[in-house]
This record gives structure tokens, C-alpha cells and sequence, in this order.
């Protein structure tokens, strides 16, 4: 039975006419006027109640109808309704909404950002990711770094290619202020786009569904500005395929990239030159040509970031009178430095401080204890340390930051900060013991690198009284392994041992050094002696005669390589008296050795060799077998060098006997034994097995990278050889050591 009120033919057909013009399914047009199927369907049949008001107006909105067509719908809706009882209340006409909004195409663009340099490179990436169908564009980078700048700059740049209206909202993921609700967003976008207040659904299903139907056809540009995440996004892509979408965030938001095929845009510092023409534009062209070392200086100091340098443009701007020279001076201070770059409620520690707050507890504790790293790197096991945790831990939080963009991986498992971020970790309180941890988990990675490195060699030095054992230490399959360490932490482990000796943790500071001794011979001409004196100043501060013996025998070592020989008689004569005294046979040894190096280049062979000998008994009184074998390399040495060519067979010989348990070891003293022996017997008058034997040493220490040695041996072997294919050897062998030292 039909219990309703049967509307005019006129209304239906012409529902029916209009849904059909319009290319749109019962359900597309229902779902997206917010009514069920079926009601529309009785509407069509001419079969339902007259529509309400609200039900006639979503239907308009949907439609996208003219404003006569929506006036004609809705008169033959009326034509349905019951009569209602006389009123003396006048009820004002109802506005239909237009779909195209009578002023022209919609704008709510901010203003074009003054100032703007440079980034040419990344306005091309926009544009290239807001090319194809219904695109997704995300620019993505550190606070500060200039984002919402450029996508604006790139918008009103680019506002011929979208005629029917561009869009925006700050979404305000890193702001104090909170994030608006996502229906705030759409009573923004609808009125934008000719949809009048009262006729925006109640609902934000209702109102997204609204908005992605009128941008169907539109080619409109939407630019979300300070996202936090991809699920805050989602509801206000349009979806057209003639919308382009730009979404900026200081996350990187991988989810986007995902659902929505979204195009990444990286935005990084400024380089050198765009940092001072930035400068250029606030303060004016002629300020800044008249300090330019200042204002490269400048752009230094605030590390390219655009929003360090316009605040320090603007501290400027207010004192006319005062240089860039004396801002840079102050900037130079790293303990003022944030303070300086903070105007009013706008600077790097506010935007670092709100990046900081959107971050789980565990993983801004973390960065917090990075801040106590005294290097410029980072890695897994490093993090751990700082933050007294397990490397798998650490290196999920520290991938958190990098997704912040709050680090940088610079190579895979290396991370780095900002100069501007690192001074704002290090502003965090991280607690007493993270550097003393970082400083164990150095000796404890050191030792571990020595080990393979030069295995079989005694313990550098007992452990620390209050060592600290990190959870896990990095094992190292062979000594390429521990030498690849070792020169990417070289600069990293200098800054920790200067790091400690400030902080009175000598026997910590010292140890570090020591534990290089592997690299140091390995790179003898790489300008050790800084690191080493400051190891001597720690071990006498420290008042360890152990340690202060080791670090004077390397010192002396070094500089009899780099020909400061009466410098390097003092530090061994110490080294070898203070071994003496703790009556150390190693360590004496060790210091004899050395001494007898220093000797020998003052040309006393024969009193460089009695030391060697000496040294020879003490290490086998020891039961030392390594030291034994590095005296009588170098006894062998000195032998050769005094023309002793028989002794010096002999005792090389004889310590190249040692490595027969351990074939194909391939290390410095069985390189230079091998040199000494092809010496001896060329000098014995056996030509073909002393070349043999200085090309195996040359070939031994080019393949195991110890370049050093293989000038020595290519150096030798050319003395008696005027072969092409040497030379090339040696000169590559020279390049290779000159360019590295």
C-alpha cells in the first residue's frame, strides 16, 4: 500500500534528467548528497513525502545546478510538500548554493613569501611531481628549512594552471596552537568553492564527500601546509584528476607515499652563496657587499637555514649601525648562539622544541643523550651507548629522528645533526654518565678493532676501574673491516679524546689514543703527533707511568718518521726509563726498539742493534712472541742498513719462521721482513730471489692497502730493475700515500 504522498511527475522526471545529464549513478549521487538509495529512488519514481530543505539543497550542491535550474527543483519539490497553517512570520528566500563561486575562481593562498632566492633545483622537483593524474606532491625537511616558502613561492608562481581555484590550509602539525579539526579545514574549502555555509553537511564524512565531488572536475591546486601525519591528510585530497595536491611536513611521511602514490621533494639548507643573497634580500644588496666574508660567515653559522638567517637578518635590520662582522662574531659562540637566533615567539629552538614535543618520550630521550656526543656522527652502537640501551633500540629511535628530519643519514648506518640541532641537543639535559659511556663503548670498539687488526698482539692497556661495558660491541670479520673503522671514525674518536681530557677523564682520553695504534703505523704520515701529545697530557694528568710509557713510545716512533729525531731521543729515553722502573720487560722492549730506530737514523747502527738485541732477550724472557718478532725486524733492519748482509738474512729468516703456523697471514712486519730479506740477498749476489722476494713484499702490502710499504718495496726493487710496469706501480703507490696524507 502506498502510504506516501505522490510528488508531481515533474519533480522525479526532472531529478531523473538531471542525475542522468550528469553522468551519475543512484549511488553515486545519494552518497555523495548524504541521503540513502532507496530514498532517492522513491524521489525519482515520484513515490516519497516531499524532500526537505536540506535534502533539495544537498541535491543542488551535488548536482553542481545552475542557480535556475536549482530554483526550478526546487519549486517542484514544494509543489509535494503539505500546506502549512497561516503565519504571520516572513521567512526569508533560501539561497541556493552556486557550484562556481560568482566571484571568480577561489584564492586562499597566503601571500607570496618576500625575499625568496634561489632553489631552482627544487622548484623544478615540485613541478615535475605535480605533473600526471591527480598528483600528490610532498616537500619534506628539517624546521626551518624554508618549506611553506617555497611551495608558496612555487604556487603563485604556477597560478595560471589552475584556473578554478587554489586552496589552502596550514594544518598546524608542529604548532603550539594545536591541529584544527579537519571540519574547520572544510568549512574553509566548501564556501571557497560556491557552497554556502548552511549547506554544508554536519558530518565530516558528509563534508569530505561534498568537497571531493565538487573538485571532481576542477583543476584546482590544494596546498596542505605542516602536515604531522598521512592520516591527517587523507580526508582533504580532492582526488580530481585535474587537482594537483601539495603537502608540506617535517616528517617524511612514507604512509602517503604509499596509499597515495605521493611524490617526495627533499627541501635541504641553503648552500653558501643562496644563504648570503638571502641575507641580500632583507638587508639590502649593498650592506652585503660591503662585508661579503661576513655574510658568508654568517650563513656558516646559522647552517643554511633559512630560518636562523632571516632572524639573524632581522636582529640586523633593527641595528643599522652594526656590522655583520660583529653579528658573526657573536654568533661564533656556540653557548649564545640559539639564544641569538630567537625573535619574539619565532626561532630555531621554538621550531626544534615543537618537532621535539610530537615525538614518543624514548625517542627524544634519546636524542637528548645525542646531544653529549662530542663528534659530528653517529652510529648504532654509539647511540646505545649514549643512552645506556641495546644498538637495536637505539638505532629504531634514531631512525624516529631521521623520519623528523632532526638527523641525517649520511651513509648507511651513520647519522648526523645539524650544527643548529646538535647545539639545541646538547641545550637537553641527558644525565652525568652519556659521555662516559660513549667514551667506553670507544675503548671497547677499539680494542675489538686492534684485535683484528693485528691479532695475536698483547692487551693495549688494562680496562678503566669504573669502565662501563656497553650492551653490544661491533665485531669485525678482518683487518679491512677494522681499518675501515678506524678511518671513518678517526676524526669522531679525536674529538673524543679531546672530549675527555676536558672533562678530567684522562684514563679514558689516553686510552682511546692508544687504541689507534694500528692506523697510526698503518698511516704513519696522516699528522698524529697533536692526538698523541694530547695522550701524554692525559696519561701524566691520569698518573698512569703504564700509559704515559706506551704513548711515548708511538710519539717517539712518529716523529722519528716525520725526521724529528732529538725530539723523539727525549720521549723514548722517558718511555724507556719509565719501563725500566716499573720493571715492565714488554714495555721496556718496546721502548728499546723504537729507541734503537732513532739511533740508527743518527747513524749509530751498531748501538741500534745491541738495543735490538736487548730488546730480543727481554721479549723472550716475557714469553712475548710478537714483541720478539718485532725486534728482530727491525734488529734484521738494522743489519741491512749496516751492509751486514748475512746477519740480516739470518734474522729475517728467522722471524719470518714465526708466521709459519698462520699461513697467508699478510701483515706490516712480515711485509717489511720480506723487504729486508730481498735486500740482504741482492746484496748476496742472488739477483733473481732478492727481486722475487721485494716483489712478494710489494705486492703483499698493495693488496692489504699499507702504501707505505709498497713505496718502500717499488722503491727497492727499482734500484735494480728499469721495468715499465714497476714504475707504474710506484707511481700510483705514491699518489695513493700523497693524496691520503
Amino acid at each position: 500500500m502506498d502510504t506516501g504522498t505522490r510528488i508531481p511527475g515533474g519533480f522525479g522526471a526532472r531529478l531523473l534528467a538531471l542525475r542522468t545529464g550528469a553522468g551519475l549513478s543512484q549511488e553515486e549521487l545519494a552518497q555523495t548528497a548524504g541521503i540513502s538509495v532507496r530514498a532517492l529512488s522513491d524521489m525519482e519514481r515520484g513515490r516519497s513525502r516531499g524532500p526537505q530543505r536540506r535534502t533539495v539543497h544537498a541535491l543542488v550542491t551535488a548536482l553542481r545546478l545552475s542557480p535556475q535550474d536549482a530554483r526550478e527543483l526546487e519549486r517542484l519539490a514544494s509543489l509535494g510538500r503539505p500546506r502549512r497553517a497561516p503565519t504571520t512570520e516572513v521567512l526569508p528566500p533560501v539561497a541556493v548554493p552556486d557550484t562556481v563561486a560568482p566571484t571568480g575562481a577561489p584564492d586562499l593562498l597566503p601571500r607570496a613569501p618576500r625575499g625568496f632566492h634561489g632553489r631552482a633545483a627544487e622548484l623544478a622537483a615540485v613541478s615535475r611531481a605535480a605533473a600526471g593524474e591527480a598528483p600528490v606532491c610532498l616537500v619534506v625537511g628539517p624546521a626551518g628549512v624554508g618549506k611553506t616558502a617555497l611551495v608558496l613561492h612555487w604556487a603563485h608562481q604556477n597560478r595560471a594552471g589552475f584556473p578554478d581555484g587554489r586552496l589552502y590550509a596550514d594544518l598546524r602539525g608542529f604548532g603550539d596552537t594545536g591541529e584544527p579539526p579537519l571540519m574547520e579545514v572544510l568549512r574553509e574549502f566548501l564556501p571557497a568553492l560556491g557552497v554556502a555555509d548552511g549547506r554544508i553537511p554536519e558530518s565530516v564524512n558528509g563534508a569530505a564527500a561534498l568537497f571531493r565531488s565538487l573538485a571532481a572536475d576542477r583543476q584546482l591546486l590544494v596546498v596542505l601546509d605542516n602536515a604531522r601525519d598521512s592520516e591527517q591528510v587523507r580526508p582533504l585530497l580532492p582526488g580530481g584528476r585535474r587537482c594537483v595536491t601539495v603537502v608540506t611536513s617535517r616528517h617524511r611521511l612514507p604512509g602517503l607515499i604509499v596509499t597515495d602514490t605521493a611524490r617526495p621533494v627533499a627541501v635541504d639548507v641553503l648552500g653558501p652563496s643562496d644563504g648570503t643573497m638571502l641575507l641580500a634580500g632583507v638587508l639590502g644588496a649593498e650592506r652585503v657587499r660591503a662585508e661579503p666574508a661576513a655574510a658568508r660567515r654568517l650563513a656558516e653559522l646559522c647552517g643554511g637555514l633559512p630560518l636562523a638567517l632571516r632572524v639573524a637578518a632581522a636582529r640586523l635590520a633593527q641595528r643599522p649601525d652594526w656590522s655583520l662582522g660583529a653579528m658573526a662574531a657573536e654568533l661564533s659562540d656556540e653557548t649564545r648562539r640559539l639564544s641569538l637566533l630567537d625573535v619574539e615567539d619565532t626561532g630555531v629552538r621554538a621550531a626544534l622544541r615543537v618537532t621535539l614535543q610530537q615525538l614518543p618520550e624514548h625517542v627524544s630521550r634519546l636524542f637528548a643523550h645525542l646531544g653529549c656526543h662530542p663528534g659530528t656522527h653517529v652510529d648504532r652502537y654509539a647511540a646505545a651507548a649514549l643512552a645506556d640501551t641495546d644498538p637495536a633500540a637505539a638505532e629504531t629511535c634514531v631512525e624516529r629522528l631521521a623520519v623528523a628530519h632532526l638527523v641525517t643519514e649520511t651513509a648507511p648506518g651513520r647519522w648526523a645533526m645539524h650544527d643548529l640541532v646538535r647545539l639545541y641537543a646538547r641545550s637537553l639535559d641527558a644525565g652525568p654518565d652519556a659521555l662516559k659511556r660513549l667514551l667506553d663503548h670507544y675503548i671497547a670498539t677499539g680494542l675489538a678493532a686492534v684485535a683484528a687488526a693485528e691479532p695475536g698482539n698483547e692487551e693495549c692497556f688494562p680496562l678503566p676501574a669504573d669502565y662501563l661495558p656497553p650492551a653490544a660491541v661491533r665485531e669485525f670479520g678482518d683487518r679491512s673491516a677494522a681499518v675501515a673503522w678506524y678511518a671513518a671514525e678517526r676524526d669522531d674518536l679525536t674529538l673524543a679524546v679531546t672530549a675527555a681530557h676536558t672533562a678530567a677523564l684522562h684514563g679514558r682520553a689516553w686510552r682511546i689514543v692508544l687504541t689507534l695504534w694500528p692506523l697510526i703505523v698503518w698511516r704513519v704520515r696522516d699528522g698524529w703527533v697533536p692526538l698523541l701529545q694530547t695522550a701524554l697530557e692525559a696519561a701524566r694528568a691520569d698518573a698512569d707511568q703504564h700509559g704515559e710509557s706506551r704513548v711515548l713510545n708511538v710519539l717517539g716512533w712518529v716523529l722519528i718518521e716525520e725526521g724529528r729525531i732529538p725530539e723523539a731521543l727525549t720521549h723514548l729515553e722517558a718511555a724507556s726509563a719509565l719501563a725500566s722502573r716499573a720493571d715492565d720487560a714488554v714495555a721496556q722492549s718496546n721502548a728499546l726498539i723504537v729507541l734503537a730506530m732513532a739511533q740508527a737514523a743518527l747513524g749509530s747502527l751498531d748501538e741500534a742493534a745491541l738495543g735490538c738485541e736487548r730488546a730480543v732477550e727481554l721479549a723472550r724472557q716475557a714469553g712475548d712472541r710478537t714483541i720478539e718478532r718485532l725486534a728482530m725486524q727491525h734488529l734484521a733492519r738494522h743489519w741491512a742498513d749496516a751492509g751486514k748482509w748475512s746477519q740480516a738474512l739470518d734474522t729475517a729468516t728467522r722471524a719470518l719462521a714465526f708466521h709459519d703456523d698462520r699461513p697467508g697471514t699478510t701483515d706490516i712486519p712480515r711485509t717489511l721482513l720480506l723487504m729486508v730479506r730481498g735486500e740482504a740477498l741482492l746484496g748476496l749476489g742472488d739477483e733473481a730471489e732478492g727481486i722475487r722476494q721485494l716483489d712478494l713484499a710489494a705486492r703483499e702490502a698493495e693488496s692489504s692497502g699499507y702504501d707505505d710499504g709498497a713505496v718502500r718495496a717499488l722503491g727497492a726493487l727499482l734500484r735494480v730493475s728499469a721495468d715499465a710496469g714497476l714504475q707504474a706501480r710506484y707511481d700510483a703507490a705514491v699518489a695513493r700515500l700523497t693524496t691520503r696524507t
